[in-house]
């Protein structure tokens, strides 16, 4: 005689309130962000969330190294703005709204074409093939105008068909509800995935491959169905962002973009689920805001990825999750006064820098429109010596501070965090 017996599993109440916060941003967002650029911030930021958290799939989930991940959003972009044109001229009819779908089934096919060669290496060579598909690719585009559009691209109309429900996809909020949506369940499904057998042994290929081989599985196989996965749901941002822009350049596969995904992926956090969305949000207020208000925005990038890889690898998600731990002690209140020296002093010396930055660029590339230029509200000198003086001064001071606070700081946070373990041995000995 046996016995049966259920057992009954907890909901998570902390990640369904999460999930529901987050689509509560995401309907939320453009009625209290109201403006043309704010919509257009938003809606950027929504498809390259899809598309940071495909590569995460490579990068942090897989640990692959990727240079040619653009690659895919970039042909989903590609067939996307194709299907549009094909749909639009009544050649056969498609919805608009499942044109992302079209994009992603093409990141997904040549996904299965290129990754099969691609997965066939790990680590070092895995990187130097993608590199070179990559580099072949957007060769490619420059040989074959007539697929690629040339150097002026591929336009289209995204309001084509009859409106339904009085929706025409033609005003810029309807676009941005339709990529919300499509940005939510990605998301969604991207997390399920990473919970599913296939996610958890790509974490182990990650770790340790040489021990899942032991255990008789594949890992060029794992390698190889993970990027399938990844090319699918690049496709789909590529998809969204050929609506949101209704022109496709040569520019969406190159290695620029391939390298900015891989940067601002690395910066939000690979190592955690939720840092490539914030890697999203600063690729989108460094192409829209930085990138207006200085020439000098790629250097500003530049110089902060170094900062992170040298003093926080983990990229913001981690610091983070660093510091929710030591909230979750109540220890936060102790340290917030030192962050707040530290954000005070390393302002102070980022200002001091970034004047010497603009005016040497002024020297370099606006020489002609004089000497003067306007930073910040204080117009500069760039052939005066007191205003390099100033900024060499500023620069220098707030260093010092910065240096003296930093060392302050490390000593209460290492206090902190061995109270912490000690806390915890504690508690595990109860």
């Amino acid at each position: 005689m046996t016995t049966n017996y259920y057992a009954f599993k907890p909901y998570n109440v902390g990640r369904w309130v999460l999930w529901s916060l987050y689509a509560l941003l995401l309907v939320a967002a453009p009625m209290l962000f109201k403006s043309s650029l704010a919509l257009t911030m938003l809606s950027q930021a929504g498809y390259l969330v899809i598309i940071c958290l495909s590569y995460n799939i490579l990068l942090g989930q897989g640990g692959m190294l990727s240079f040619g991940h653009a690659v895919y959003s970039g042909l989903g972009s590609f067939l996307a703005i194709h299907a549009m044109n094909l749909a639009s001229s009544g050649r056969f009819y498609i919805p608009l709204s499942l044109i992302p779908l079209i994009g992603g089934l093409s990141g997904l096919l040549f996904a299965v074409l290129l990754g099969y060669v691609t997965t066939k290496k790990a680590g070092t060579t895995f990187a130097m093939i993608t590199l070179g598909v990559g580099e072949l690719v957007f060769a490619m585009s420059l040989m074959f105008p007539e697929f690629f559009g040339g150097e002026g691209g591929i336009t289209t109309n995204r309001s084509y068909g009859k409106p339904f429900m009085g929706i025409t996809f033609g005003p810029q909020i309807q676009v941005y509800y339709l990529i919300a949506v499509y940005c939510f369940v990605c998301t969604a499904a991207m997390f399920a995935f990473t919970r599913t057998p296939l996610g958890r042994i790509l974490n182990a290929v990650r770790d340790n491959p040489e021990r899942v081989e032991f255990i008789g599985y594949n890992t060029q196989r794992v390698r190889y169905y993970a990027f399938i996965i990844a090319g699918f749901f690049a496709g789909v941002g590529g998809g969204l962002a050929a609506i949101n822009s209704e022109i496709v350049t040569a520019e969406v596969v190159s290695g620029v973009r391939s390298g900015s995904l891989l940067l601002f992926t690395f910066l939000g956090g690979a190592t955690f689920f939720f840092g490539p969305i914030i890697g999203a949000g600063l690729l989108v207020l460094a192409l829209i805001l930085l990138s207006e208000l200085t020439m000098a925005w790629l250097l500003y990038v530049g110089l902060i990825f170094l900062f992170m890889v040298m003093y926080a690898p983990g990229g913001i998600a981690s610091l983070i999750m660093m510091n929710l731990r030591v909230a979750s002690f109540g220890r936060f209140k102790e340290v917030w006064v030192s962050y707040l020296g530290l954000a005070l002093t390393a302002l102070v010396s980022l200002v001091g820098a970034a004047a010497i930055v603009e005016m040497i660029y002024h020297l370099q590339l606006n020489a002609a429109l004089g000497s003067e230029l306007a930073f910040m509200g204080v117009t500069l000198n760039a052939s005066n010596l007191n205003s390099w003086f100033g900024a060499v001064f500023v620069m220098l001071t707030g260093l010092s501070l910065f240096e003296i606070t930093r060392r302050q700081f490390l000593s209460q946070w290492g206090e902190i965090q061995n109270d912490i373990e000690k806390e915890i041995k504690r508690r595990e000995a109860l």
